[in-house]
């Protein structure tokens, strides 16, 4: 993909808002689609297959076993493919032409409209109405699809943050016996992984849109399948519901932060700028993998401590929410800027 990319063009080229100093190839996000939705349709041709001519002899017993869940989940299966594959054209597009925030808004909105009301990909704990948990979820997919579109701002950023984020939501996954789910986490973590192979500081290629607007949302609706609240089991309590905000704690701080310094300014939260968290570390001093690295640990750190929420009292719930508010505020005060005192330069510029 780097090869071609760079024989047809497409590249990001330096910038007044870039870091990198030559152009990088794109398409890495061409890689991360097929990668998780090629096994996906394929499964679902042979599920298919499997219907209408009976199961090949040639086929394993450990995925025929899964066959007849693939069929009961088409509807949700088509949904989710036509959804990504909505996102990945819309990111190809825009990082060729950079189209308008309005219009990557609108798209996104269909794409997760798409996923809530075709697919019935939606919360449903605790939340009676089918409309509200459709309009929340939505919103919520949207979201976390504009967070890690943010968070590709630096070299193996967004993917490591991604696939540190899946394998803890794969945990949870996996714990509750969902294949579905955990086949999505897997394939993608494998992707990323890989990818970051080439995409770790310096890059050599990059995810562009066609990969961000693809992991949000990937992760978006794993967080919405996984099964944190068991009704049955008298046992789960209802706070494990909170393991995504805690395991998506340091994104939706870069989130939430630069679009609220970009609104103090009066620009658009869409518009891209060098104020995202990671720059604001680079000001500080730090390399880009050393910002990178930062990020990776903070995330971590947040997400280990969601991985045990099923087995706390209230008590140590609140202790895990406390630590997740300690980490995002060292994040805060290690990206302010510093203060060279008077005396200190008045030193300096006599020598």
């Amino acid at each position: 993909m780097r090869g071609w990319a760079l024989r047809v063009g497409f590249v990001d080229q330096p910038g007044e808002r870039k870091i990198h100093q030559q152009p990088i190839a794109l398409g890495g996000g061409i890689v991360i689609f097929w990668v998780t939705m090629l096994p996906m349709m394929l499964a679902g041709a042979l599920a298919l297959w499997a219907k209408w001519y009976g199961i090949p002899d040639f086929i394993p017993p450990a995925i025929r076993v899964h066959l007849p869940g693939v069929l009961l989940r088409g509807r949700m299966l088509a949904a989710f493919i036509g959804a990504a594959a909505l996102l990945h054209g819309l990111g190809i597009v825009d990082d060729k032409r950079h189209l308008g925030p309005g219009v990557k808004l609108l798209v996104q909105f269909l794409a997760a409209g798409i996923l809530a009301v075709v697919g019935e990909i939606r919360f449903s704990f605790f939340i009676p109405s089918a409309l509200l948990a459709a309009a929340l979820s939505m919103l919520w997919m949207v979201v976390i699809i504009n967070a890690f579109n943010f968070l590709d701002n630096m070299d193996g950023l967004s993917a490591g943050t991604a696939a540190i984020c899946g394998g803890i939501i794969l945990s949870a996954a996996w714990s509750s016996g969902q294949v579905f789910v955990s086949g999505i986490l897997a394939l993608l973590i494998g992707a990323l992984v890989g990818f970051l192979v080439f995409n770790f500081a310096p890059a050599k290629i990059f995810l562009g849109d066609s990969g961000s607007l693809l992991i949000g949302m990937l992760l978006a609706v794993a967080t919405i399948q996984t099964t944190y609240y068991h009704q049955e089991q008298q046992s789960t309590p209802w706070f494990v519901t909170l393991m995504p905000l805690v395991v998506l704690a340091v994104p939706l701080y870069d989130f939430v932060s630069v679009t609220v310094l970009r609104l103090r300014q009066g620009k658009s939260p869409f518009v891209g700028d060098m104020q995202h968290f990671s720059h604001r570390l680079l000001r500080r001093g730090m390399s880009q993998r050393q910002a990178v690295l930062t990020i990776y640990l903070a995330t971590a750190t947040c997400g280990l401590g969601a991985t045990v929420l099923h087995e706390m009292t209230p008590v140590g719930v609140v202790l895990v929410l406390v630590q997740c508010g300690l980490i995002v505020a060292i994040i805060a005060i290690l990206e302010q800027p510093g203060k060279t005192s008077a005396g200190q330069n008045e030193q300096n510029n006599a020598k």
